[in-house]
């Protein structure tokens, strides 16, 4: 059953290290500033959050933390995303445990597998606890692309409730609406089209740039799900530097930078991903000021 809270402006955390371990103190700032800033749901573990350079006992370290620190106020989305599905479904029964209220889960990125191997994938994920699912697309990480006749058949899964699409084609959704049943819910993974997605009949975002303007997200999202487009666009002009200057360097490497700046965090991330470029920072800094954080 799909759960009513599934839509609005969720965030991608970044996960805060500080002598390479997980900082927990930060991690409850971050997380206390998203529930004040109106985000409706917290994505953990994510790519955004550095999951690929993480153990498992971090991993799922983080995750039972935010379930901790959001103590039933905001829900936690488990990010279980993994190189073969054995891992997955371990990272699923985990997330379970410590109580995450759903998960995501990006295709075996690297493997690139065939259509029946990605069904194979999510069908033994979907199967493996009866936390709400949702499947995230996103091609320019994985190398594996959920076409719309996949996301059809993957839609009819019993646990699986939504779809986070970071493809960039809007095109998109007018095939899922037609083709996916009609609780079915669609998340953009784009903040800069997020907007667009909303009108072609998307209920959200699961944001990188909410990391850093949490409340401006959330309100450009509120407006869209009320259907004042006019006043979603009037914040998107406002957030579009955010947006290019979140992508403007290897992400989460621009918002770690900001919310450094921010006083949130350490700008600390694991190797092979390294601190902004000088291009990056001063996007940053641009965009910081425009939005007066």
């Amino acid at each position: 059953m799909t759960p009513e809270w599934l839509s609005g402006s969720m965030v991608a955390l970044v996960t805060p290290f500080s002598g390479d371990k997980v900082d927990e103190k930060a991690l409850k700032a971050l997380i206390e500033r998203q529930i004040a800033g109106g985000t409706k749901a917290l994505v953990i573990a994510g790519t955004t959050g550095e999951a690929a350079t993480m153990t498992e006992e971090e991993h799922i370290g983080v995750i039972g933390m935010s379930v901790d620190i959001a103590a039933g106020r905001i829900p936690v989305i488990a990010g279980v995303g993994a190189n073969v599905t054995r891992d997955a479904i371990t990272l699923a029964k985990e997330s379970l445990r410590v109580g995450a209220q759903a998960l995501m889960a990006t295709t075996g990125y690297y493997n690139k597998p065939s259509r029946a191997g990605l069904l194979a994938h999510y069908t033994k994920l979907a199967e493996a606890t009866d936390l709400p699912l949702i499947v995230y697309n996103v091609p320019s990480r994985t190398a594996s692309d959920l076409k719309e006749d996949l996301i059809a058949e993957l839609s009819r899964l019993p646990t699986v409730v939504a779809l986070k699409d970071a493809s960039g084609d809007l095109a998109r959704m007018a095939r899922h609406r037609i083709t996916c049943p009609e609780d079915m819910v669609f998340l953009s993974g784009e903040d800069i089209t997020a907007v667009g997605f909303n009108a072609m009949g998307g209920k959200g975002c699961i944001s990188v740039s909410a990391n850093v303007a949490p409340a401006h997200c959330a309100r450009m999202q509120d407006a869209c799900l009320r259907g004042d487009y006019a006043e979603a666009l009037k914040i998107q002009d406002q957030l579009t530097p955010l947006h290019d200057a979140m992508f403007s360097d290897a992400s989460p490497a621009p918002a770690k930078y900001a919310l450094a700046k921010l006083g949130l965090l350490e700008e600390e991330l694991r190797l092979p991903l390294v601190p902004a470029n000088e291009k990056a920072r001063r996007l940053v800094d641009e965009a910081l000021a425009t939005l007066d954080l």
